[in-house]
């Protein structure tokens, strides 16, 4: 799948990413870039995750891109495509040692966290002259590359929002003519879809990522980021509490998600939906996946995620701002190779490739008016992104919220599948635990 989809974060993992590691590097390269020295020219190593249909997908897509690369520039990559459940625990372990590939792909939510370590080469100016500039990206999509007020710690590759994916024949069939546009409207639509072994809504229950940033999204709605305005975790906060339960009870309550999804971590979610086992799904950009799965374009719909009836403002969120940003490792042996791979990968031509190639949108201004972005989906997600979408908390400790209040919420879909009573109570206690595992300070 082509999401962001990190697994649980080891707390022994979590503490050294929250401690930030001193890189001693030499000068190297133009401007203010700094870096070991190009004593491998001819050679990279890029670390890509896994945003196609397989592993094996990725490498369709990707090798012969690189080999575009290889005879522009002389310069040979080693690709290596990481599954998302490997994925940051390998980046952390490079950075701990040193040890890392040139060139890697990171989720967006973990740039100000990666950025900490010191490990990641920080895009100032001059790199971004390098590449051509940072006006060529999205402003949304910078505003996810790392903490505020800091030089970026990567760049923009592939950007995602998520949608609300309805399949059209079943609504029809239970007499439902549009897509819901709040939360009462979509329970009420997801009973009527709810009927022997097809339930009205799939949801990714054992996921720790799709975890919470379906809690981030429905905590903005609730009134709260689950940070206050220093930085400071508020992980059981009433609104938090009101935000997870709310999507708890989608198993738990209201039944409209089958009790099994609890344990989807593996994208089954998206083929109950494909096969017409769920009516609805909230996904980013699940073209490629369900159309593997043989679901047509014009056997779906996709429409924004509800909100509360009334709602404005932050209140009206409807999507976390999801994607994947390219990182340069800071002690690189090549780093005028690493930053040409990074304009290559950005440029024009293998933007309108790769993100045709995964279903995702463009993050470069000059690309995202192409005719290949225009489909129905896309332009509905591209207006998600710019319209009602919101970045994580870029913080340093923003990976281990994802993980410590991911976990939190499996936990209680997994009470709620096993017909565990979930209450405020409940909820306020497993959020409390979380917050009571993040590292001082």
């Amino acid at each position: 799948m082509r999401t962001q989809r990190p697994a649980a974060l080891p707390m022994a993992a979590g503490i050294a990413l929250a401690t930030a590691l001193t890189l001693t590097t030499t000068a190297c390269g133009g401007g203010s870039t700094t870096a070991g020295s190009d004593s491998s020219p001819k050679t990279l190593t890029y670390w890509a995750s896994n945003q196609g249909t397989s592993l094996d997908n990725d490498k369709q897509v990707l090798e012969p891109e690189l080999k575009k690369f290889e005879q522009q520039t002389g310069i040979k990559v080693d690709l290596e495509v990481i599954p998302w459940s490997d994925l940051l625990n390998r980046i952390l372990a490079a950075t701990a040692s040193g040890q890392g590939p040139d060139v890697l792909n990171i989720g967006n939510t973990w740039s100000a966290s990666l950025q900490a370590t010191g490990a990641l080469l920080p895009f100032d100016q001059a790199a971004f002259a390098r590449i051509g500039g940072k006006d060529r990206f999205l402003p949304a999509a910078v505003a996810s590359a790392g903490a505020v007020g800091k030089d970026p710690a990567a760049v923009p590759l592939y950007s995602m929002a998520y949608g609300l994916y309805y399949d059209k024949t079943l609504f029809q069939a239970a007499g439902i003519a549009n897509p819901p546009t709040t939360w009462d409207e979509l329970v009420a639509d997801g009973k009527k879809l709810t009927t022997g072994s097809q339930y009205g809504l799939a949801i990714e229950g054992g996921n720790v990522s799709e975890n919470v940033h379906n809690a981030f999204m429905l905590g903005l709605q609730h009134g709260t980021g689950f940070y206050d305005t220093s930085g400071k975790p508020q992980f059981d906060s009433p609104q938090a509490v009101a935000a997870v339960k709310q999507y708890v009870d989608f198993i738990a309550a209201d039944k409209i998600a089958a009790p099994g999804d609890a344990e989807y971590a593996a994208n089954q979610s998206v083929t109950d939906f494909a096969t017409g086992k769920a009516a609805m799904l909230m996904w980013q950009a699940a073209g490629p996946s369900l159309k593997s799965h043989g679901m047509n374009p014009d056997d779906y719909g996709v429409a924004s995620i509800p909100v509360p009836a009334g709602a404005t403002g932050s209140q009206a969120t409807t999507s976390m701002v999801a994607g994947i940003n390219l990182a340069v490792f800071k002690n690189t042996h090549n780093l005028d190779g690493a930053l040409d791979f990074v304009k290559f990968m950005t440029g024009d031509d293998e933007q309108k490739i790769l993100n045709s190639s995964y279903g995702s949108l463009p993050p470069v201004r000059s690309v995202e008016a192409d005719p290949a972005f225009a489909t129905p989906e896309l332009k509905t997600l591209a207006g998600v992104l710019q319209n009602s979408a919101a970045p994580l908390p870029q913080v340093a400790s923003e990976s281990q919220f994802e993980t410590l209040v991911g976990t939190a919420v499996k936990n209680l879909l997994a009470a709620a599948a096993a017909g565990q009573p979930v209450t405020d109570a409940t909820v306020k206690s497993e959020l409390t635990k979380a917050q009571q595992q993040m590292p001082a300070g």
